[in-house]
């Protein structure tokens, strides 16, 4: 006997029919919504270039979002507010080496903060913002160019687009809407002004291999020598911390990685100094307050030899005069005396 096959109810056809996919309608852009001229005029009209922008974004000529470019305008951020920097040569530096090295000159800056607020300076605790860093050579120099030899308030005005001298082919920069050129660090007028210096600057001959760079906000004699009394030292002027003062600069680690750093010089307020130079700035006694004491002392000392020598002038001529005026009274009377005898 042949099973029985129920046949579905009206009320479950029902709902399987209204269960059906509907076709979604397609709306498709036609080339008779728009006017001819109207496309033409849409065609050949150009944004300016600032619109395609956030105002917080303005258009550069290096892509914003790599890390290269990030990197360079780190890098120039931080030479334009560094006044004092050292540059070191590192050599395969391992990760537990480096937290020695900075732990170590953490505790070294730190003791020099508290020396400097028990002889009564104001507390000013630089040795937060005291950074040693890697950084990649090549990007930092590009950075270095653009600081050293980018000048847009000393160049010419730039090439007005409005002007009908303007020649067609010239190359007209990007402008903002309140109608100032783009300077910033990644635009194309800092790249085009520094594209054909490579090795102009002092600081170039250094920038090669691996590097790292110790920074200071302020230019601290005091802070350089602790600084470099643990990363480079060299006595009598930066003497090593002993043992007993210090036992974890004696570790391993740390001794391992002092040993692949090697200082090569400072750029302090935009000058360059070799190895020597900056052992000169660091061994300023009593930092810049015993460098003003010193200048002011010469000064003293140079106002005091020309005092003595233009009294001395004056004095000569003195004692010249008044023996000279002397001797003709001596003569004077002698003759008075000889004519009363007659």
């Amino acid at each position: 006997m042949l099973p029985r096959v129920h046949t579905p109810s009206k009320a479950i056809s029902s709902i399987l029919r209204k269960r059906r996919p509907v076709r979604s309608q397609r709306q498709y852009a036609t080339a008779a919504a728009i006017t001819p001229a109207a496309s033409h005029e849409q065609m050949t009209r150009s944004s300016s270039p600032i619109a395609r922008y956030p105002l917080t974004q303005p258009p550069s000529y290096k892509p914003p979002e790599f890390r290269k470019s990030q990197l360079l305008r780190q890098y120039a951020s931080l030479l334009r507010s560094t006044p004092l920097m050292l540059l070191f040569q590192h050599n395969n530096l391992k990760a537990n080496e480096w937290v020695g090295i900075r732990r170590e000159l953490s505790a070294a800056l730190k003791k020099v903060d508290a020396a400097r607020v028990a002889a009564g300076h104001p507390p000013e605790p630089l040795e937060d913002a005291i950074k040693v860093q890697i950084i990649q050579t090549g990007i930092f120099a590009a950075a270095l160019r653009v600081v050293e030899f980018f000048k847009p308030e000393s160049q010419s005005a730039s090439l007005d687009p409005t002007d009908p001298a303007t020649p067609s082919s010239a190359t007209v920069p990007v402008f903002t809407k309140s109608g100032d050129e783009l300077t910033h660090t990644l635009s194309k007028a800092a790249h085009e002004a520094v594209a054909d210096i490579r090795t102009a600057h002092a600081l170039a001959p250094l920038l090669a291999g691996p590097l790292a760079v110790l920074t200071f906000p302020n230019v601290s004699p005091q802070h350089m020598k602790a600084a470099l009394s643990i990363l480079s030292p060299s006595p009598p002027d930066f003497p090593a911390p002993t043992r007993r003062a210090n036992p974890g600069w004696h570790d391993a680690a740390v001794q391992s990685g002092l040993q692949k750093l090697l200082l090569l010089g400072a750029r302090v307020e935009g000058k360059v100094f070799d190895v020597d130079g900056t052992k000169w700035v660091g061994s300023i006694d009593g930092g810049l307050d015993g460098l003003r004491a010193q200048l002011v002392a010469m000064l003293q000392g140079i106002g005091g030899g020309v005092t003595n020598t233009l009294e001395s002038a004056g004095r000569s001529l003195y004692f010249t005069v008044e023996g000279r005026r002397t001797i003709l009274e001596d003569e004077q009377k002698e003759a008075s005396g000889e004519t009363a005898k007659q």
